[in-house]
């Protein structure tokens, strides 16, 4: 009897173990985010590469795999629908009308395009859906999001992670540059940022040096699009054909508490810390799923890809950083 007992004491759910790998790869990239230099990288995307590292170097043993699945599905949905505190419609006010339909038309157009041109090379539709969306609207989370509907494989999502990581850097290193061509006011250059650089984060590192003025526009313009995630999540669930294995209605339930979280936040004068601590949540959970799913992924699948996902992934950054800089002359 007293065996009995202690066995029971002792046994853990079984997602336990792989929870506890993901949010130590979690962990990880978030020390290493506050490394000197490390600022412009996520902690997400230093937790996939931290988990496809670990996922090549160890064995990971079977008692994980249940945790791990948790962590890359049901905490990424959570970790997403948290984004909805981080917005709100009082943000696209302050944009302005020309400031929103900059960022919606180039968000939108840019999928389009992008999965177009994927198409004319023959890029899988899944990764080119991916990259698409990394791409136009918020990085890593935006990839991550839109999986929840693509349901590629592992290797086609770190890809697109890599792809939006690598040339969303590069326009945060040039962009400044660019704008000693073009001298753009700071609420135009902030604009343009917000618009076209992947990552938050890397917006962030592109506008500092400009001035605050284009930091705060570039920040709220770059919030808005994270806004779009979920309206374009929803569309790409309704075109789902019958036959793909799930309904082709209904809204993800991410994508409901995503809007209700937005809508409370807009309704609600909310505590500075609760949207602070639900962005760090927010954060920390999707730094757990992509480490997870790190942890998948093998760089042989990757290399086999071959390189128009590279090609693609490059003029998808710079056909967003055009476009957006046309309407910003333009109308702006």
């Amino acid at each position: 009897m007293t065996d009995l007992v202690a066995r029971r004491v002792i046994r853990l759910p079984k997602p336990f173990p792989g929870l506890i790998l993901a949010a130590l790869i979690g962990g990880l990239g978030f020390a290493l985010h506050d490394l000197p230099h490390m600022g412009a990288f996520s902690p997400a995307i230093l937790a996939t590469i931290i988990g496809m590292i670990l996922g090549h170097v160890l064995i990971i043993p079977e008692t994980a795999e249940p945790g791990i699945a948790v962590a890359s599905k049901t905490l990424l949905r959570l970790a997403v629908a948290l984004l909805g505190l981080q917005v709100s419609f009082g943000q696209i006010v302050s944009v302005g009308l020309p400031g929103f339909l900059v960022v919606a038309a180039g968000l939108f157009v840019s999928f389009i395009v992008i999965r177009f041109v994927g198409a004319r090379l023959g890029i899988a539709p899944k990764l080119a859906e991916l990259i698409a969306a990394g791409t136009s609207i918020c990085g890593a989370s935006a990839v991550a999001a839109t999986n929840t509907v693509t349901e590629a494989s592992d290797e086609d999502v770190a890809y697109a992670i890599a792809l939006v990581t690598l040339f969303g850097t590069a326009a945060m290193l040039v962009l400044p540059l660019a704008d000693r061509i073009l001298s753009l006011d700071a609420r135009q250059y902030g604009l343009w940022a917000g618009a076209s650089i992947h990552e938050v984060a890397q917006v962030v590192g592109a506008t500092t040096q400009v001035g605050e003025a284009a930091t705060q526009t570039g920040a709220i313009a770059k919030l808005t699009r994270i806004m779009l995630l979920a309206p374009l999540v929803m569309g790409l669930r309704l075109r789902r054909p019958a036959g793909s294995g799930k309904a082709s209605v209904g809204v993800p339930l991410f994508v409901v508490g995503f809007v209700a979280l937005m809508g409370l936040n807009s309704l609600v004068a909310l505590p500075h810390l609760v949207a602070q601590v639900g962005g760090q949540v927010s954060g920390f959970l999707l730094a757990m799923a992509l480490g997870a799913m790190g942890l998948k992924t093998h760089i042989g699948a990757l290399k086999a890809k071959g390189w128009a996902p590279l090609a693609l992934g490059a003029f998808g950054a710079l056909f967003i950083s055009l476009f957006t800089l046309g309407l910003i002359r333009a109308f702006a």
